[in-house]
Order: structure tokens, then sequence, then C-alpha cells
């Protein structure tokens, strides 16, 4: 594998895209390879780095089929579901918790005070 040509933040040539940009004109990668490299120097860190893929060889983006519809569903409510209570949490669990945010803080029983 030779050498990613690599260009300055905003100074890539026509004809190149990221993967965002191929999507927003309603194209994909198709399985080529990366085809150059974007690099944008910050103070401090690490360049960001984005890779760029050929426009023209690009595919058109695959529909979106009634039965990969059902499955995106499917997956989606799966994450909705809190695998402690079993119930609809209404928002996606996040994975650092791995369960709703009422199974993993409870509510400490009320403390009845006497006056």
């Amino acid at each position: 594998m030779g050498a990613l040509p690599v260009f300055r933040w905003r100074l890539a040539p026509d004809g190149y895209a990221t993967r965002r940009q191929l999507r927003a004109r309603g194209l994909r990668p198709g399985g080529q390879e990366v085809a150059a490299q974007l690099k944008r120097p910050r103070r401090r860190r690490p360049p960001l780095v984005a890779y760029l893929y050929r426009v023209d060889l690009a595919k058109p983006v695959r529909p979106m089929t009634p039965a990969r519809r059902a499955a995106l569903d499917r997956a989606n409510a799966a994450r909705r579901l809190c695998p402690q209570c079993r119930r609809d949490a209404g928002y996606v669990i996040p994975a650092s918790l791995g369960t709703c945010v009422s199974c993993a803080y409870p509510d400490p029983s009320p403390v009845l005070r006497s006056a």
C-alpha cells in the first residue's frame, strides 16, 4: 500500500469528499479504499484527521426497504428496553449505566420525621 496524499484543512482538491459529504450528495464509498487524508493542526494536541474518498468512484446509497426499516425499528426499540425492569424507558438507555435511570438511581424511601 502506497502513502496517502495528505492535504491541509480546507485545501483538498475537487473530486474528494468525506463520508458525510458523500452522504449529503446521496452517495457512499462503495468499498473503495481511502484515497487521501485531510489534516487540521491543533495546538498542544495531535492533528484532526479526516479520510477522503474519490467522488467519481462512489456509488449511490442503497434505498431503505421495508425489511431494513423494520429491522432498524426493532434495534432502536431494543436500545430503549431496560434489562433490569423490562420496561420501555422512553429514551435510549445510556451504555454507561446499562439500565434506565430509575433502576440505576432508585429513590430512597421517604424518611418520615417526627415533629
